[in-house]
């Protein structure tokens, strides 16, 4: 067994990692290889003030790329074991992995690496299509499986609700002028390794809409594409709050993802109740749940997504003098 993993393990894993989601696309991520062990950084010049004071979506999307670094290593047939939060004196050390002993692939790990290629944000009206219940308990066993919960919001009723909670977060963000600012800065109307192109950023929100959305540039939506009437909306949770618990529903959240991709649902993912503490609390109470809301998504079926542009590896990898 190789006592360590070298550079180009390394470059190739995280070409990999780069495609999880950030918040903005704001790619919050590092990667290095120290001692023979990958480890996934927190970059903190490229975290949200306005949007994420906390670092909380910074360590969800580093949470969402260590995912992918695993199961990168794993397919290539070098898993890793990973220790989250290794060193108590460098906090921006998410997570460190070392090589394990030797195996194949899971079949299960071979599908979820397949489809991270096709793994798009999709902020478009989706098909009425409602998704099946077996579907629905594949998402949730992809959370159970790292230490996650999913709670489906289902019904009118509860859709409703939960509705309202979304839109009294939106309403308390959007009267913050660094928020709107900062939401500005990331829109790219010109090609761009980061942000979020005008072309992907959706259809603009219009007075009907149920559930609201971000203004990332978009577009006028032509006459009868109004989003569904009673969406799909799963909430993502762990156990507590802490910086692990944030890597943690990171890692969950990727492989639920990735299994909606697999299943050929679109998934848009909806932050603002949870980026506002009111809200959040309000929406752990009316699920009736232990534990802590960390992402809200809307899922369904419907035209592909669009690609965010991704920043090269070289620019997010650190690696030792003389072996790059």
């Amino acid at each position: 067994m190789e006592t360590g993993f070298t550079v180009e393990q390394l470059r190739t894993a995280a070409t990999d990692a780069v495609r999880a989601p950030s918040l903005h696309n704001s790619q919050p991520w590092r990667f290095r290889l120290r001692d023979g062990g990958i480890e996934v950084l927190l970059d903190r010049g490229r975290r949200l003030p306005a949007t994420d004071p906390s670092g909380w979506g910074a360590r969800i999307a580093c949470g969402a790329a260590l995912f992918n670094l695993r199961l990168a290593l794993a397919v290539a047939g070098t898993p890793a074991t990973v220790r989250l939060r290794p060193y108590p004196t460098e906090p921006d050390v998410l997570a460190r992995l070392v090589p394990d002993v030797p195996r194949r692939p899971t079949p299960t790990e071979q599908m979820l690496y397949g489809v991270i290629p096709h793994r798009f944000s999709n902020r478009a009206p989706f098909w009425p299509d409602p998704v099946p219940a077996d579907v629905r308990w594949r998402l949730g066993e992809a959370a159970r499986a790292e230490q996650g919960w999913l709670e489906m919001v289902i019904g009118v009723s509860a859709v409703n609700a939960f509705a309202e909670v979304a839109r009294s977060a939106n309403r308390v963000l959007d009267r913050d002028p660094a928020y709107r600012a900062e939401l500005a800065e990331w829109v790219r109307s010109a090609p761009a390794p980061d942000g979020v192109p005008a072309g992907a950023g959706g259809p603009l929100g219009e007075p009907q809409d149920l559930l609201p959305s971000r203004g990332f540039g978009g577009r006028s939506r032509a006459p009868g594409r109004d989003f569904e009437p009673e969406p799909l909306v799963a909430v993502l949770g762990t156990a507590g709050n802490t910086t692990t618990d944030q890597v943690v529903a990171g890692q969950a959240l990727q492989r639920v993802l990735l299994t909606a991709t697999d299943a050929g649902l679109g998934v848009s993912m909806m932050s603002q109740p949870i980026e506002v503490p009111g809200a959040r609390e309000a929406l752990r109470l009316s699920l009736g749940r232990f534990g802590t809301p960390q992402m809200v998504m809307r899922i369904g079926y419907g035209q592909p997504g669009s690609p965010t542009p991704r920043r090269s590896v070289d620019e997010v990898l650190d690696v030792p003098v003389g072996q790059a």
